[in-house]
């Protein structure tokens, strides 16, 4: 398998400790910087108002199966987990798409660290993506505490 990234995330946050546990929470602005041979997949995007943005979080730990998240102080597996730290530390958001300036969006939504590099963007569409009453059970029974 081999993966290019077709561009890099310029954010305000340099460090884990700086960046929110989520983005959806965040209302810093960011910019992707989508490389120059892959601005043609950019026609239209400035048609929508959410994308959904995958990338690499370069900085993670790889050899972590066992998460703690912050919302919980138990360990649960990684898979059951948004924890960064995993075998493949893919990054998931849905962003807003504010603007697009050329090869550049800026974005509100995301988590990532200055440099992170961008696997793929897809459009984000409440009609086909969202799923009603879904829950990650142990999240839920935290929230009861």
């Amino acid at each position: 398998m081999n993966i290019e990234p077709v561009g890099i995330i310029r954010s305000p946050y340099k460090s884990f400790d700086e960046a929110p546990h989520q983005g959806r929470f965040s209302k810093e602005i960011y910019e992707i910087e989508i490389f120059p041979e892959f601005e043609a997949g950019l026609e239209d995007i400035e048609t929508c108002t959410h994308l959904i943005v995958l990338y690499w979080l370069d900085r993670a730990k790889r050899d972590t199966l066992i998460a703690v998240p912050p919302h919980d102080k138990k360990e649960h597996g990684v898979f059951a987990t948004r924890s960064l730290h995993r075998p493949n530390p893919i990054g998931f958001a849905v962003v807003e798409l504010l603007e697009r300036n050329g090869r550049v969006l800026k974005v509100e939504g995301l988590d990532a660290l200055d440099g992170t590099p961008v696997v793929d963007i897809k459009p984000y569409s409440s009609q086909l993506d969202c799923v009603e009453n879904a829950k990650i059970g142990w999240f839920e029974e935290v929230k009861k505490e």
